[in-house]
């Protein structure tokens, strides 16, 4: 049994769903693993992590409206507003989301359905750099 690690960088431009699903295959493919499991665990509480259909551009587009509407900003009950209006709802669309997954991995790749792919969602409106940490542990290439 082997386990490796990685860190990567995702730069986001704001608020919405950034692809990250090659930076990973990449990541896995370099590495030499076969069977095993992957987890991807974003290291920020104002970021998640989901697993969402890839082919039409529109679903992460109403993903992203309805979090909106979920958790809108300049609500005047929340008490956290130091790190400006849009802190406290990135915080509660986070807590509503994922902030690791597990991903099966045969033959040195994800096992996504044909539609998948890795998004980080960014809740905050600026661009931020988001660290992301993934952990595979199984067996690798002889």
């Amino acid at each position: 049994m082997t386990v490796r690690t990685h860190s990567m960088e995702i730069a986001t431009r704001g608020k919405g769903l950034h692809p990250f699903t090659r930076n990973v295959s990449h990541w896995l493919s370099a590495s030499g693993v076969q069977d095993g499991l992957l987890t991807v665990f974003v290291q920020h509480t104002s970021a998640s992590l989901v697993i969402q259909e890839n082919a039409d551009p529109d679903v992460v587009l109403d993903l992203a409206d309805f979090f909106e509407r979920l958790a809108p900003e300049n609500d005047r009950r929340y008490r956290h507003t130091t790190e400006g209006p849009d802190d406290m709802p990135a915080h509660i669309r986070a807590a509503l989301t994922q902030t690791s997954l597990s991903i099966p991995v045969s033959g040195g790749r994800m096992i996504l359905g044909t539609w998948q792919g890795l998004y980080l969602f960014e809740h905050r409106s600026d661009p931020q750099r988001r660290s992301v940490v993934l952990q595979w542990i199984g067996d690798v290439a002889l």
